[in-house]
């Protein structure tokens, strides 16, 4: 063992301490991308009281099917003052934090060669469990205090700029979600010379107003039981465009991007759009909007890259490229619970026929010219992240490196 490295069971020690008068109530749930989550388990009838309490800077984590998942779930508390978490979890905390700091530790569980070490050692029993023993027996190089702050700090300088830009992402999807809403539910489009050219040529006074409240034509539609645009109709999403399912998973492909595998493949899964890995031949070429078929079903993301779809991912491919933002939209906002329950899962015939109010061409072409810089700039924004993630990913690596040459230079 290098002098550096010291067991991490020598630095933290369990905790223990049950919901027993009912106190705390906020439920959190772990998850493999070590991250604290609000809790979906159905608590209906269960007696809280013997739930963990976990408090800000106490670690929890789950040892279980760690072979299985490739990663160990942990996660430092720190968005919260206390909350509740099942009682199958271990709780711990680092016994002094002048000697090692809870933050430090976290970075050394986010490092995927910590993950791969908890994988190798997690044997036990079929689900492949780790053994608190091995855990406690992992061993990390634990610098002075000072050095493990500074590289707190630069870590934290990166993680919260990528935070951010998150934040900006999730605020420009909400504007265009509000465009939406006001051009195709409110029916508030700005009237221009190309979207409404007769009102605009009768009443030039009206340009750049509002639609609806301006006084633009209205007709009743039955199908959706409320007036509409004139000149706008319903249809069915087959109308406008084909639709396909994910095949298998690629033969060749890898879990992270490589110089021979860089089209994306997506499945089914709400985390990171569905990101399942890369291959190296893209199955569809064209924009397209998908929908989660099982799981998450009615999870909806908006492709803009050449990609490879694979089982329980349905495809919708516009006929007309002026179809894909409203496209995605409409299919966001449609509610699955219905066919969730009937049959949980999403068909390509339920898709086909969902009903499409299909607004004029020339309105379709300003919203999607619109809309296209609000998602141009949130995937810019996750250009950027992606290369600050390298940063990211380059100082957890060297936390043992910077303790190693540190080590060769003293012999």
């Amino acid at each position: 063992m290098r002098s550096n490295y010291k067991r991490i069971g020598d630095f933290i020690e369990l905790v223990d301490e049950r919901n027993k008068d009912l106190k705390v109530t906020k439920l959190l749930g772990l998850s493999v991308t070590k991250e604290f989550i609000p809790s979906v388990a159905n608590i209906v009838g269960t007696d809280m009281k013997n739930y963990k309490i976990i408090r800000k800077g106490q670690f929890a984590c789950s040892i279980m099917q760690v072979r299985r998942d490739g990663k160990m779930p942990v996660a430092l508390l720190q968005d919260e003052k206390e909350a509740i978490i099942s009682q199958a979890y271990p709780v711990f905390k680092v016994k002094d934090e002048s000697k090692l700091l809870s933050e430090y530790l976290m970075m050394w569980f986010s490092r995927s060669e910590f993950d791969r070490q908890a994988t190798f050692h997690a044997v036990g029993g079929v689900r492949g469990s780790l053994e608190w023993e091995d855990f406690m027996n992992f061993e990390l190089p634990i610098p002075s205090i000072e050095k493990q702050r500074s590289i707190v700090k630069e870590y934290n300088t990166v993680v919260n700029r990528i935070k951010l830009n998150e934040e900006l992402n999730q605020k420009l999807e909400e504007t265009a979600q509000a465009i939406y809403k006001e051009w195709f539910v409110d029916f508030e489009f700005p009237i221009t010379e190309e979207s409404c050219p007769e009102l605009a040529s009768e009443s030039p006074h009206l340009i750049g107003k509002p639609y609806k409240s301006s006084g633009g034509k209205m007709v009743w539609n039955e199908e959706l039981d409320k007036e509409v645009p004139e000149g706008w109709e319903v249809v069915n999403c087959d109308s406008i465009a084909s639709i396909s399912a994910g095949g298998d998973k690629p033969k060749e492909y890898s879990p992270f991007e490589t110089e021979n595998h860089q089209i994306p493949i997506y499945s089914n899964s709400t985390f990171d759009d569905g990101l399942f890995g890369y291959t190296n031949v893209a199955k569809i070429l064209n924009k397209s909007v998908t929908i989660s078929a099982r799981g998450g079903i009615g999870f909806t993301s908006l492709r803009t890259k050449p990609y490879v779809p694979i089982v329980r991912l349905i495809v919708v491919l516009p006929n007309e490229i002026h179809f894909l933002n409203y496209l995605y939209h409409c299919l966001s906002n449609i509610e699955y619970n219905d066919i969730a329950s009937a049959q949980a899962q999403l068909t390509i015939p339920d898709v086909s026929i969902f009903k499409i109010l299909k607004p004029k061409e020339n309105i379709l072409n300003s919203f999607q010219c619109l809309s296209k810089v609000v998602y141009d700039s949130i995937e810019l924004k996750k250009k950027t992240n992606k290369k600050i993630d390298g940063f990211r990913n380059m100082i957890l690596s060297k936390m043992s490196k910077i303790e190693l040459e540190k080590e060769i230079k003293s012999e």
